[in-house]
């Protein structure tokens, strides 16, 4: 059985299934799973817009079935327009960076998935897509002060660009 659970681990995973629970429970271990780096990255986010007067309506909004999308925050800015925001975290800016991560197929998907959102809201207010960057420093450096540097694209693209 340990070698089955060994063979199964993943990189994604911040541990193996077989460590000692030690490690586990460490509140002093880093989790460097990217569903982690993805998770801080967002509450940097939600952060940064909320001290810009934004309100979290919803976190990690998923359609039902495969193929759909996810929006990872949906705020409501102070004039009732709803945000749709798709944070994008990078460690460096090879390849583009986070901001060139957003292309049309992704754009398609966090539409679909906002219409999805709507649909269940009865009335459609003002809405807007947003990116939220958020440049990572490698884990290691990150001290107990360390913040994220934040930049937020406003209106980065819309339902036309999708289709």
């Amino acid at each position: 059985m340990e070698c089955l659970q060994t063979m199964w681990f993943s990189k994604k995973q911040a541990v193996p299934p077989t460590a000692p629970k030690s490690v586990v429970n460490d509140p002093g271990a880093r989790d460097t799973s990217t569903k982690s780096k993805g998770d801080r990255a967002e509450s940097a986010a939600q952060a940064y817009l909320e001290k810009a007067g934004l309100k979290l309506v919803r976190r990690n909004f998923k359609t039902p079935g495969r193929g759909g999308g996810e929006i990872d925050l949906i705020m409501r800015e102070p004039d009732g327009t709803l945000v749709f925001v798709e944070v994008r975290s990078r460690s460096s800016a090879q390849h583009g960076g986070a901001a060139a991560s957003v292309g049309w197929v992704k754009q398609r998907r966090i539409v679909l998935a906002a219409r999805h959102f709507l649909l269940q809201l009865g009335s459609e207010p003002p809405c807007r897509f947003d990116v939220v960057l958020v440049q990572a420093a490698p884990v290691p450096t990150q001290a107990p002060g360390w913040a994220p540097h934040v930049e937020w694209l406003r209106a980065a693209f819309d339902t036309s660009a999708a289709f």
